[in-house]
């Protein structure tokens, strides 16, 4: 076996990454709200040993519900749903800093880590949109005023799951002690941002913190991720970007006393499966025919923020500002992407609409498995976001013909060795950052020292 191991989250969309799957005969669009599809999509997964199932978000409708299966369930209620069903499979929730309160948060992934045995992330992500702070009836934060918050709202959210050290809960039933009061520590939070007593009214989680993840790619987020970030979620279009990103990212942690294998780099991509790469690519053109193009137009002008008409499908993408207070990193990929390989406004809407900047790769289980491998040992990847075109039917050809592959080849486990997120991820389970004196006492007491 190898020295490093391959992880694989199941990245659960809808019915399918693919922005016309819901078109696609393999697709039931009517499931999309429908609590049984997670739950089938989370068996199967699990069946296929991956880490995690991963859930985006986002806080506006983006785009054309005329033309998408747009929307969808809460993250965070879904997972309560999922951790139900599943035993070991990790869970990995996206969660905004911009649009919620550090306490909330805070207390429902602890919640989510105690109902699922400790198997709970946490996407941490700062709402780039505009229409995500018009439903809050507030103007989008600037770029650097969105990652300031986040840092003070992760350490006042750490700071909560610390707030209980582990063993406060004693249960001592005949000398009348629920808990040892003196291991549980008001936090006395007074930052530019938030002010929090503490403690939390959640113990604490059987991780210690649930896993923290982080999906931005600018510099700020970058830099956010080497600091707090135990996993990446990245878009790279080819290996020697991958490469860079991941060397650039990698380099960036010995500044804050860690080392290259506390934070895991994982690329999305986007499997499109067949018998025979001819299959494959019949799948790939079946989707590409189902592609509105007022869609993709609406979602690159949003991107880009320049207004795209169906006058502009055949010519080069126009000039695009790179700047800007959204989505930094995206934008600058779907630019690169479209200068690097000198493509039309239609054909980048077709690359786009499989995977949203995301690697597309169409081709046989062998075939999908040597993409993986040579990103994994090229240095370009610790593992993927694996995000199937159509759901479930795309997952259950990952699972069914991907996994076994790569398991032949010693890539990834044939049997889950841990029960936690963090035992499968490999990452050290934190300790609190109190220290544990023994006595006992009332709450009212700890809370008001």
């Amino acid at each position: 076996m190898p020295t490093r191991t391959l992880h694989l989250n199941a990245f659960l969309m809808g019915v399918g990454h693919h922005e016309a799957a819901w078109r696609h005969p393999r697709t039931e669009p009517a499931r999309l709200n429908d609590v049984r599809h997670y739950q089938q999509l989370a068996r199967i997964a699990e069946r296929g040993r991956l880490d995690s199932l991963f859930l985006a978000d986002g806080l506006a409708l983006q785009g054309d519900v005329r033309h998408n299966a747009i929307g969808g369930l809460e993250p965070l209620t879904l997972l309560s749903a999922l951790a139900a069903v599943t035993d070991r499979i990790g869970l990995i929730a996206t969660v905004s800093t911009t649009y919620n309160e550090p306490f909330h948060v805070a207390r429902k992934f602890a919640s989510l880590d105690h109902i699922s045995g400790g198997r709970a992330g946490w996407n941490i992500v700062t709402s780039a949109g505009e229409a995500e702070a018009h439903n809050f009836g507030t103007e989008r934060p600037a770029h650097a005023d969105r990652y300031a918050r986040a840092t003070e709202f992760l350490e006042v959210v750490t700071g909560l799951w610390d707030g209980w050290e582990d063993g406060a809960v004693v249960g001592d039933r005949r000398a009348g002690v629920y808990a040892d009061t003196g291991r549980i520590h008001a936090l006395d939070h007074d930052g530019a941002h938030f002010r929090v007593r503490g403690p939390l009214t959640t113990s604490r989680p059987p991780q210690g913190h649930p896993l923290l993840v982080q999906a931005g790619s600018s510099e700020d987020g970058k830099e956010f991720a080497a600091r707090h970030a135990e996993a990446v979620f990245t878009a790279q279009q080819t290996l020697a970007g991958a490469r860079e990103f991941y060397a650039d990212l990698k380099g960036r942690l010995a500044r804050y006393g860690r080392h290259g294998d506390e934070l895991l780099v994982l690329p999305g991509i986007s499997p499109i499966i067949g018998s025979t790469e001819r299959e494959a690519l019949r799948l790939e053109k079946e989707l590409e025919d189902l592609v509105i193009p007022a869609y993709g137009l609406a979602q690159l002008s949003n991107m880009t923020g320049i207004e795209l008409s169906h006058d502009d499908l055949d010519r080069p993408l126009p000039d695009v500002p790179v700047e800007t207070e959204g989505a930094q990193s995206r934008r600058k990929l779907v630019i690169d992407l479209a200068r690097r390989e000198n493509l039309t406004v239609r054909q980048l809407l077709s690359r786009l609409a499989g995977g949203r900047g995301h690697r597309v790769v169409a081709g046989t289980p062998e075939q999908i498995a040597d993409e993986i491998q040579a990103w994994f040992t090229g240095g370009a990847a610790d593992g993927f976001n694996i995000m199937p075109p159509v759901l479930p039917g795309g997952l259950e050809d990952f699972v069914d013909h991907v996994v076994p592959e790569l398991q032949i080849r010693g890539l990834f486990r044939t049997e889950y060795e841990g029960r936690t997120l963090r035992e499968h991820y490999g990452l050290a389970r934190p300790a609190s950052r109190h220290a544990r004196p023994a006595a006992a006492g009332r709450l009212e007491t700890a809370v008001a020292s």
